[in-house]
């Protein structure tokens, strides 16, 4: 059984998931995320998009002790937050921290040892009471995307503590559907896409001008994530135009495997590989040897798995989504991928010749 609150500890951002498999969108897609709440920023003007606004600072204001650092200190030292350093060079790591309040953050602040000059701080208030949380693209097909009580890192990393996720799919004509039937969600779902339509001929020209975006029926096509909190209310914590223009061609099926033999997950990346079973337990990773062209199989992937990765003809895994990092990376990697087989993994064995039909979520054992 794998201990999840320690796992979470060991998850790294997509951007150093990028930059550990040597992807050639690393760079881009780095600047993108240091970038997204001034583009959140901006949606919040012009169309009135609910985001999670952090209060900005160079950090040689938190190093030098400012005043008007000082004066933040003392109205919001008891707060909960998210502490991010962004740097300022792409070629330094972005550093975060999160769940401590404002005032205890500053001994974390202080042993990352950066040069002040060269990082800004953004802290961002957090919640310790998550309700429901969403990860979507839109793309000129529609929307796709996940949806789950609590925490949002479930949907980014993989591993699931409250339930299993329900993948949506929605189009422009305001219907959204569940691969599980959920009144309230698809209500709570239709309200958090409506904030992405922009009728507005005017606003539509601001916002194409900056901070860049693109539309398609008059919604915003990217890459997005949201939260609901008891104290917040509804906040956009992402909003990612080269992740939304990786999945510009992806289409969320409910119904493609449903009638079909074999064991039934849900398309993470398509493609089709086949290939031996190999079963590599997380606590066994760097004990088994794993060779070209098997099929790896595991609970969840994780950044230790990389190279099992590179090395895989197809991959499946018992938990998991089709937003987390690792299906985004299996993605960008050209491995077929299929997420969230569930206790069908005991179907499985080691050693067996199976097909893994990523682009219909089936893997067929063969022998």
């Amino acid at each position: 059984m794998i201990d999840i609150t320690e796992l979470y500890k060991t998850q790294i951002s997509l951007s150093e998931w990028f930059e550990k498999a040597s992807l050639s969108l690393t760079e881009n897609f780095r600047s993108e995320d240091n970038e997204k709440r001034e583009r959140l920023k901006v949606l919040n003007k012009v169309a009135g998009t609910p985001f999670d606004q952090p209060a900005q600072f160079r950090a040689e204001d938190l190093s030098k002790k400012t005043a008007v650092f000082r004066d933040y200190l003392e109205k919001h030292g008891k707060e909960l937050c998210a502490l991010r350093l962004i740097p300022q060079d792409l070629n330094l790591p972005k550093l975060r921290m999160r769940g401590q309040t404002v005032k205890n953050v500053m001994k974390w602040f202080d042993e990352q040892k950066i040069d002040p000059l060269k990082y800004r701080a953004e802290f961002i208030p957090h919640s310790d009471n998550p309700v429901l949380s969403t990860i979507f693209v839109v793309n000129k097909k529609g929307v796709f995307g996940e949806v789950i009580a609590g925490g949002h890192y479930q949907l980014t990393q993989g591993f699931h503590d409250s339930g299993k996720p329900i993948a949506f799919k929605g189009d422009f004509k305001g219907n959204v559907y569940l691969s599980a039937e959920n009144s309230n969600i698809v209500t709570e779902l239709k309200k958090i896409i409506k904030y992405l339509m922009v009728v507005d001929k005017n606003k539509k020209k601001i916002l194409e001008k900056e901070p860049g975006c693109e539309f398609y029926e008059n919604y915003i096509l990217g890459y997005f994530e949201t939260i609901t909190t008891k104290e917040f209310g509804l906040w956009f914590i992402d909003y990612n135009r080269v992740l939304g223009r990786m999945y510009e061609r992806f289409e969320l099926d409910f119904t493609s495997s449903t009638n079909k033999g074999g064991i039934k997950g849900t398309t993470a990346s398509r493609g089709v590989g086949q290939g031996k079973v190999r079963f590599i337990p997380i606590n066994l990773l760097k004990e088994i040897e794993f060779s070209e062209g098997e099929v790896l199989v595991c609970e969840m992937t994780t950044p230790d798995y990389l190279p099992l990765m590179k090395k895989a003809s197809a991959i499946v895994t018992k938990s998991g989504g089709i937003l987390s990092h690792a299906a985004i990376l299996s993605r960008e990697m050209g491995k077929p991928c299929i997420v969230g087989i569930g206790e069908s993994i005991s179907m499985l064995s080691e050693g067996d010749l199976v097909k893994v039909n990523a682009n219909i979520g089936i893997v067929e054992v063969l022998r």
